[in-house]
């Protein structure tokens, strides 16, 4: 035999130590110097936690809507699950709302929780693509003005500014930007005084996914140039640095707010650099509680084409009382064959500021005649200002379709309810009856393992060590990934984990009985040991990746669909499913070439399980490795029928 199919079983074999050890080298450096744990953690139902109680707070008068509360619910659940706390469970109880942690509930969870639907109009300040943070000026474009954070300039994109018709009554239009930037997109339109839709479609449930990008953003060209300048005249003071320094008597008055909120002191060389170096697709979660109002914030549309540094907020979401999307109209009230999203101010302290805001900024050079609409620190829409809105009723235009308008519109006024929580009660949820199932279910799985065991021994006799061996390297690799998941993404394991635990216990050993089978056929039809490895192995392999692969799509498809712990069901299927092929790649396949040659195997020991009188193979060598079968003579003659 050749010297590297000599080495190949032991290199698989020293790769599969290499795994193992950097499993082990990995947690056991994760629990010295990082917080790491030695044992998985346990989800709720199995270590109990925190239960805490969350009551609706409305205005006057009003009632909880389910729609609403619903919504509210799908937006806590996210962001418990952005927090990293996994098999958390959040659920409605009446009009109130039941979330429910593993372990100990923190205090920027239960800070997420009370502050969720909240959303915040901030100005644009700067714009800059995504994908590439330090662009020089091209051509003979003007260079970025010191202050002002550079974007390249590239071909004219036409900019989504259609009008809605009817113009407001000494409102100034601001044109669409002649050169906008190359790659930084506008999530929304242009935003113009409200003409009312001639139709407006049901609001369908709202969908949290994200809207394409509509046109460019204009060019740093018309970004204000110089440094930064003092605070706004009329603003009581500003910051060490310059920045002017919003307090409650500015936020009272509209006028001193958008003028501080989109001053160019702001652009102050620490935060282009903070914007410079901002990575959308790295991202820190949102975290509510670390959230200024008063500070400008750097955030990324949907898409994570562009981020954009905006000024402190000028609006909260309880300021805008509805959103819909309807059919774009002209000056004469016939519809365009467009969509627009239709935005209403609530009541007259919201609409007096919402025209305070809008008559300073359509005056202001681009981008800062942006508002930006953001939502859990990520932009829904960026639309630019063409007039003055005095009536609290604006439209958001743009070349959108019927579904983008509605998902738009849904977004903003679902991301705008008026709804606050308080903390009706906590407490903590006892891990008795988990306990119990934990019990049980670990006796089950020892239970089943054995029958696996025994079954294997009777059936393959020293064969079946090698199955033996190989289940307890899927179960060593298994418990070490939930520990280590478990620390760097708090993944837990629950009663539903440990389920699909047991599940694939048989699943696994249908792979090694798959092969052994094959191998002893091979036996069965005159082969030598050695060469029937490594045939059976060439067979067997495409139907083990083939039933694996099937497992493994059926339990990613339902941990998609499922919810809550049927999630960590699919968990564990998928991630035994994985351990399966490595540890029958690079431990069972290697481990049994070792085997058939030596003398008890190859020779076929009759408690080896690949003993020929017992497999019913009749045999005699006839050299070259080959064995001739002996069947009963059929003809007179003596004449012997033979096969290889």
């Amino acid at each position: 035999m050749a010297p590297s199919t000599m080495r190949a079983p032991w290199r698989s074999l020293i790769a599969m130590f290499l795994v193992v050890a950097a499993l082990v080298g990995g947690l056991a450096a994760a629990t010295t110097w990082r917080g790491g744990s030695w044992t998985p953690q346990l989800g709720l139902d199995l270590e109990g936690g925190t239960q805490m109680i969350l009551q609706p707070q409305v205005r006057e008068g009003e009632r909880v809507n389910q729609e609403q509360l619903a919504q509210a619910v799908d937006i806590m659940r996210a962001r418990v699950d952005g927090q990293g706390v996994a098999e958390a469970e959040v659920s409605t109880l009446g009009d109130n709302v039941v979330v429910a942690v593993p372990g100990t509930m923190t205090k920027a969870q239960e800070e997420a929780l009370r502050q969720s639907s909240q959303m915040r109009f901030r100005p644009v300040l700067a714009a800059q693509p995504a994908a590439v943070p330090t662009p020089a000026p091209t051509g003979g474009a003007t260079p970025a003005p010191t202050g002002a954070t550079p974007a390249p300039t590239g071909t004219a994109t036409p900019r989504s500014s259609v009008g809605t018709g009817a113009p407001t009554s000494g409102a100034a239009t601001r044109a669409p930007a002649a050169t906008p930037s190359a790659g930084v997109t506008n999530s929304g339109g242009s935003m113009t005084a409200g003409v009312p839709a001639a139709t407006t479609p049901p609001v369908a449930t709202p969908a949290l996914t994200p809207t394409p990008s509509r046109a460019a953003t204009p060019s740093r060209a018309a970004t204000p140039s110089g440094a930064a300048t003092p605070a706004p005249s009329g603003a009581p003071g500003a910051n060490a640095d310059g920045t002017p320094k919003i307090t409650d008597a500015v936020r009272a008055d509209p006028k001193q707010l958008v003028a501080a909120a989109t001053s160019e002191a702001w652009l102050t060389p620490q935060w282009q650099q903070r914007l410079i170096a901002y990575d959308c697709a790295n991202a820190p979660a949102y975290n509510p509680a670390t959230e200024d109002p008063n500070q400008p914030s750097i955030a990324c549309d949907a898409q994570g084409t562009a981020k954009y540094l905006l000024g402190p907020s000028v609006l909260s979401g309880d300021q805008l009382a509805d959103a819909s999307s309807g059919l774009a109209t002209n000056q004469q009230g016939q519809p365009t064959g467009g969509y627009v999203v239709n935005l209403k101010m609530a009541g007259g302290a919201a609409t007096s500021a919402y025209a305070t805001i809008s008559g300073a900024m359509v005056s202001l050079p681009e981008p800062r005649n942006q508002l930006a609409v953001v939502l859990d620190n990520s932009i829904v829409s960026a639309p630019y200002f063409r007039s003055a809105i005095t009536d609290g009723n604006a439209q958001i235009e743009g070349n959108f379709s019927a579904e983008e308008s509605t998902e738009l519109a849904n977004q903003l006024k679902f991301g705008a309810l008026p709804i606050s929580f308080t903390v009706q009660s906590t407490e903590t949820i006892s891990p008795t009856i988990g306990g119990d199932q934990l019990r049980l279910g670990l006796i089950a799985g020892a239970v089943g393992l054995l029958l696996v065991v025994l079954y294997s021994l009777f059936q393959y006799r020293a064969l079946g060590l090698v199955t033996v061996a190989s289940l307890l390297i899927v179960a060593a690799l298994t418990y070490l990934c939930l520990a280590l998941l478990g620390w760097g993404y708090n993944l837990r394991l629950t009663m539903a984990g440990v389920t699909g635990a047991i599940v694939a216990i048989g699943t696994t050993a249908d792979s090694f009985i798959v092969y052994f089978e094959r191998v002893r056929d091979e036996v069965r039809e005159g082969r030598r040991l050695e060469a029937a490895v490594q045939t059976g192995w060439d067979r067997a392999k495409r139907t083990i990746l083939i039933s694996d692969g099937v497992n493994f799509l059926a339990a990613a498809v339902l941990y998609v669909l499922a919810s809550s712990n049927v999630r960590g069901f699919a968990f564990m299927l998928m991630l035994t499913t994985i351990l399966d092929v490595l540890v029958t790649f690079l431990f069972t396949h290697p481990l049994l070439s070792l085997l058939s040659r030596t003398r008890f195997f190859g020779e076929g020991h009759k408690w080896s399980g690949f003993d020929r009188k017992t497999l019913g193979a009749k045999v005699r060598y006839m050299g070259r490795g080959r064995l001739m079968t002996a069947e009963p003579a059929r003809r007179t003659g003596g004449m012997e029928g033979a096969r290889s």
